[in-house]
């Protein structure tokens, strides 16, 4: 899907261009491949290696050149070249010769060449992401698949991509009009707007978009406000007649809309934030059409390209773009943003990642930002480009755009196609294993439970008798795993939600005699509310430690002593205290302990722990317990 970045025009971004002074010999490619001509400059380095002029610097273009129309096995094998020949290879090309690998299904190589780029760019957040997590290819090669995937019925041998459904229509880019003039880039006709309108269960009749929106130069992908009557699309910097380049020659893309009159997209208007000198591209609205996303390689970004963000006022006019930052935004390329009903951003990268090329990414709504990225994994995602996903939240079904079908010829062609949801996206499967702390033996018939951050019992489970038991869990929460055991200490793991789809737990239980001393059963501290005596799910966690204790001596009897720190009036907090004592009490005994096995009092603030005047925060907690006494054993 390279040749899609033509229409982003982020080429003199891309670095990995070596900047070695050009022999006579190089010129004629050279040419080519400064005017974005990969095919013709492939052709012309080519053949400078039959001639034996196969240096450092031709292997390194001929690598970019492929790269960029996603021939994954002649990049890779011209990346490895250049590596072999070249003086001070620059981590750039460690990188893209990572991608082509991990493309091509060679992973083990693909984390080599990851692991050297790493050490040459320690700094590079993608270096970091790769270092944090080395083995995360398992996990998104062999997780659970959430959409079944379909190629679309109106493709052709040219690239189609971007497909976007509105109402009753299907909106998506094509090369397929050969009247257009070829572009140099992957020798195909420029691309134009289709839309295809559904008939039954099918997008059938593709045509070109009726009105001003289709020129002679590339138009890219499109979004449609709320009413129906604006289209934002991208264009090459050409408007009435004029065509524009930056300082260095090169035409930038910029952003337009389009007004819907007597039935054809007209108007053609500017947006104020496009510049000659850098790209705006590829939009996608808020579900309350308020705000506007968008990719662009204008200054100050992170890498290649970023997304961005800009506020539509009702008065017509915009604010200033935003950069959505760090959480979203890497030093390679973030493109084809789309937002669902829901608020969550879809996005395709390069930096994040990935299985190989291009993936599609997405990140939760957050307040007023987005939650952790995550990998849509596969068959969304393949060791292809997988870019402009879009998806319906009420029907659950979307499409996605691919070049995973190979290569014709030279060029790999992009496709669409449909995607239906079969799992909940949003999904986390947790296997919990239940161990002897001090044998490592599987514990079987212990109780684990989940709870979510507001303390609410989500799921139970047994373990089995290879002390396994496995949860299927809605995402983007964070959880706590309790689990009891007879003869055991009860133990508690959490799973946050920035996991990815699928993670292991190892809860280790030590034997319930860890606890107990001659005088006393050892709890850690009964934490409370402020001003409150009911019991909390981690107050509730370590009574479970003493309820197993006290089944497990029947003879056993315990007196709760429970106390406060100073602060308050003292009749107070002797009042408060007892409350606390009781409610441990009856929390006990509604776990199955007799009532006469287990008795509470409270002491106010007349025992303290530590004797202290002004008292750290620390030393009120100190004072703030509960004691569990052993009366008789």
């Amino acid at each position: 899907m390279r040749k899609t970045y033509y229409i982003l025009s982020l080429i003199l971004m891309m670095g990995g261009s070596s900047l070695f002074a050009q022999s006579d010999d190089t010129k004629k490619a050279d040419k080519y491949y400064d005017r974005l001509e990969y095919v013709k400059a492939i052709e012309e380095y080519e053949d400078l290696v039959s001639d034996g002029d196969g240096t450092a610097y031709v292997y390194h273009r001929l690598a970019d050149s492929y790269y960029n129309i996603y021939n994954t096995d002649r990049a890779e094998y011209y990346y490895k070249m250049y590596i072999q020949e070249g003086d001070n290879v620059e981590g750039t090309a460690y990188y893209r010769y990572a991608q082509m690998l991990k493309a091509n299904q060679k992973f083990e190589e693909s984390n080599e060449a990851m692991k050297t780029f790493a050490n040459k760019a320690p700094s590079d957040e993608r270096a970091k992401a790769f270092k944090s997590n080395p083995n995360y290819l398992p996990k998104l090669l062999n997780g659970e698949p959430k959409f079944t995937v379909e190629k679309s019925e109106f493709n052709t041998n040219l690239s189609d991509f971007g497909g976007y459904e509105f109402g009753d229509k299907l909106y998506f880019v094509s090369a397929r009009n050969k009247s257009r003039r070829d572009y140099g880039w992957n020798d195909q006709p420029t691309l134009d707007v289709y839309v295809a309108t559904k008939k039954g269960d099918l997008y059938q009749d593709p045509k070109e978009l009726a009105g001003e929106v289709n020129s002679k130069f590339h138009e890219g992908t499109v979004s449609i406000s709320l009413d129906g009557k604006t289209m934002y699309f991208t264009r090459n910097n050409y408007l009435d007649g004029d065509y524009e380049k930056s300082s260095e020659g090169i035409g930038k893309l910029k952003v337009y809309k389009a007004s819907l009159v007597n039935g054809e997209w007209d108007d053609i208007e500017e947006l104020p934030f496009n510049s000659d000198e850098y790209s705006t591209g590829h939009t996608a609205l808020s579900p309350d059409g308020k705000t506007l996303y968008f990719s662009s390689d204008m200054p100050g970004g992170m890498g290649m390209s970023d997304l961005y963000k800009v506020s539509v006022n009702d008065d017509g006019t915009y604010g200033e773009p935003k950069n959505l930052g760090a959480g979203i935004n890497t030093e390679g390329r973030e493109s084809f943003p789309f937002i669902d009903s829901e608020g969550t951003l879809y996005f395709s990268s390069d930096g994040q990642l990935g299985i190989g090329g291009l993936d599609v990414f997405y990140a939760k709504a957050e307040d007023d930002s987005f939650a952790s990225v995550k990998n849509m994994g596969q068959p969304i995602n393949s060791t292809g480009d997988d870019f402009a996903f879009s998806f319906n939240v009420e029907k659950e079904t979307g499409f996605v755009s691919s070049n995973r079908g190979g290569i014709e010829e030279t060029v790999a062609n992009d496709d669409i196609y449909q995607v239906v949801q079969i799992q909940p996206l949003d999904e986390i499967k947790v296997m919990t294993s239940v161990v002897d702390a001090e044998t490592g033996e599987p514990i079987s018939g212990a109780t684990v439970i989940v709870y979510d951050a507001e303390e609410n019992e989500i799921s139970k489970a047994m373990s089995t008798e290879e002390g396994k038991a496995d949860f299927t869990l809605p995402g983007s929460v964070d959880y706590s795993i309790q689990v009891n055991a007879d003869d055991y200490e009860s133990n508690m793991a959490s799973v946050s939600k920035e996991e990815e789809n699928e993670v292991d737990v190892v809860i280790e239980l030590n034997p319930i005699e860890d606890i107990i001393t001659p005088e006393e059963v050892v709890l850690n501290p009964i934490m409370f509310d402020f001003d409150k005596s009911n019991i909390r799910k981690q107050a509730a966690f370590e009574l479970d430690k003493l309820v197993e204790v006290m089944k497990k001596y029947p003879e056993m009897k315990i007196k709760v002593r429970s106390h406060t720190d100073r602060r308050g009036p003292e009749s107070y907090n002797q009042t408060l205290s007892e409350q606390r004592a009781q409610s441990t009490v009856q929390y006990v005994i509604s776990q199955g302990i007799d009532e006469s096995r287990i008795s509470g009092e409270g002491f106010g603030e007349s025992e303290p722990k530590v004797d202290c005047d002004s008292c750290t925060e620390d030393q009120h907690e100190l004072n703030r317990r509960s004691e569990f006494k052993i009366v008789k054993d």
